[in-house]
């Protein structure tokens, strides 16, 4: 064997190595992401159980704020939709985007509702209240951490596909756009989660 022909087979056994690491790279990191959104996915879903828990806990004392209530279960149940759809569609950046959308108009009808139990001091004084407001902020809490986990393992995985030469490899791979971001509209929704109190 030739000395050309030892070189020629060793490059591309090389070559052929380190294209496998790359897409193992790409595999792992986008498992990762997706492994971090199903603990946002278990924490939204923990949270969504609990709203209505809420709402009627807070039905009786709120009895002409219906409309109040009534927004907060919709968009309870359209960011139960959403949530939904990105698990039956996979996580890109539209269910991603709409996920966010809905998730926005969640914390603005809850954020409404905690304005309106303030004013209703009976309310604020329930037991059960007190504790729904305690698993509430708990909850999100733990989403508000979930959803840092995830844009860091999404950051990880977009970081590394884009890098050269290794976004050359993951779009013959199938790897062709980055994982999109879980991001609110408002910014403070991000730095702070929605406080709950009725003390």
């Amino acid at each position: 064997m030739s000395t050309t022909a030892i070189v020629l087979l060793s490059t591309t056994a090389v070559l052929l190595i380190w294209g496998i690491a790359i897409y193992n790279q790409l595999v792992a990191l986008a498992n990762r992401y997706k492994n971090a959104f199903a603990q946002i996915e278990v924490q939204l879903k923990r949270r969504y159980d609990l709203i209505p828990n809420l709402v009627e806990s807070a039905k009786g004392y709120l009895s002409h704020e219906r409309e109040t209530l009534e927004a907060v279960v919709a968009a309870r149940n359209e960011a139960a939709s959403a949530l939904k759809a990105v698990g039956d569609g996979g996580i890109d950046a539209g269910s991603i985007k709409q996920l966010a959308g809905a998730e926005g108009v969640l914390g603005a009808a809850l954020g409404k509702l905690n304005v309106v139990m303030e004013a209703y001091p009976d309310l604020k004084a329930s037991e059960n209240m007190q504790q729904l407001s305690e698993e509430l902020t708990s909850t999100e809490n733990r989403v508000a951490f979930a959803r840092q986990g995830f844009n860091d393992s999404v950051m990880s995985y977009n970081t590394y596909r884009q890098s050269f030469p290794n976004v050359m490899i993951a779009n013959g791979f199938g790897h062709r756009d980055d994982a999109a971001l879980l991001e609110f509209a408002d910014s403070t929704v991000i730095q702070d989660a929605p406080k709950v109190s009725f003390s």
